[in-house]
């Protein structure tokens, strides 16, 4: 489930006036099941939307969710996964996570779900930023690169600055500021509208990258082809800059349907600081493009930045497969990007 979705649930309900909690991993270690980061909401006819991973934590959850709506409260709950106690439900995985449930009531939140909800499909980085003191969020706010904090004036941005990272982060001490990302900037560039384009895209989607496509065959750019992509554009592969720009966390996908048009968006991409480069193709064809690069003036150091053969070495043979093999490289690449505070 895209968190856009459970937003716009808690959206809806708001509007409607009804309270919800939201359950939201704020810490996790060893093998759990899911990640900082992880969201349920719980409403009070008894719905759920969302996961925290299932099984023991996510049925303690919901009784625990039942709670704090019946007490319009806010606090903390640990849980420890051992082989003994998740066996039995099919789930032998060990670890622990920190789940924290916080009460809204009404359409008191109404105002932050918007703006939460604005925010998905816009290129720039923001983040869900939370006080907790003594177990009990105190504020809760949306932190934006661009224009700072809202709906939280009282948390010092000196103090979260530090955890605003590409992964939920939660500081120490008492009060504790925990932060998750909720958009990216970044944009995953696809070059190409083909048939492992077609089943790449939506894949990425679902996996929380925003999409866009460049086709210079109009057939193949049509937005109908791609609807979860946040633009479609056809043009001419040796000019992609008169339509986009590539900034240094952006992705750049190519998957074109020849040698020529790989080594024109090539050409153009490698004198941009993109964070990765990926070019579908055998070895022969890599090689054949690699020297006419160099010719052209690339440089050695520079074709090094250039993933190829695109994706991880999973044996991949349909369009099909060869879509989970980018899609898992592109997963691992944004995973290793996630260190350090801006």
């Amino acid at each position: 489930m895209k968190m856009e979705q459970l937003f716009l649930a808690l959206l809806e309900a708001a509007r409607c006036g009804k309270d919800a909690v939201l359950c939201s991993i704020i810490a996790s270690s060893g093998s759990a099941p899911r990640r900082s980061g992880a969201k349920m909401a719980v409403f009070t006819d008894g719905s759920t939307i969302g996961s925290i991973g299932g099984g023991a934590v996510e049925y303690e959850s919901v009784q625990l969710a039942k709670r704090a709506l019946a007490e319009r409260a806010a606090f903390c709950r640990g849980f420890r996964l051992t082989e003994n106690q998740t066996a039995d439900i099919g789930m032998i995985c060990g670890g622990q996570v920190v789940v924290y449930f916080q009460f809204f009531g009404g359409n008191e939140a109404l105002a932050l779900w918007k703006h939460i909800v604005s925010l998905f499909g816009q290129r720039k980085n923001t983040w869900l930023v939370t006080k907790i003191t003594d177990g009990t969020a105190r504020q809760m706010g949306v932190y934006a690169q661009d224009s700072g904090l809202c709906f939280a004036n009282g948390i010092p941005e000196e103090e979260i600055r530090p955890l605003l990272c590409v992964r939920a982060m939660l500081g120490r001490g008492d009060p504790a500021y925990y932060a998750e990302p909720l958009t990216r900037a970044e944009t995953v560039w696809v070059f190409g509208g083909g048939h492992v384009s077609q089943e790449l895209v939506p894949l990425l989607a679902r996996v929380g990258f925003s999409v866009a496509v460049f086709e210079d065959r109009a057939a193949f750019a049509a937005p109908a082809l791609f609807p979860t992509v946040v633009r479609t554009i056809c043009g001419d592969y040796s000019r992609i800059f008169e339509e986009l720009t590539i900034a240094p966390e952006d992705y750049a996908v190519i998957l074109t349907r020849g040698h020529q048009a790989d080594f024109e968006v090539l050409r153009q991409v490698l004198q941009t600081q993109a964070s990765y480069i990926g070019v579908i193709g055998s070895r022969h064809k890599i090689a054949i493009t690699n020297r006419r690069l160099l010719d052209a003036g690339i440089s050695e150091s520079a074709l090094s930045r250039i993933h190829t053969p695109i994706g991880l070495p999973i044996g991949a043979e349909t369009p099909e497969e060869i879509a989970v093999s980018i899609a898992a490289e592109l997963i691992a690449h944004r995973a290793r990007r996630g260190g350090g505070g801006l």
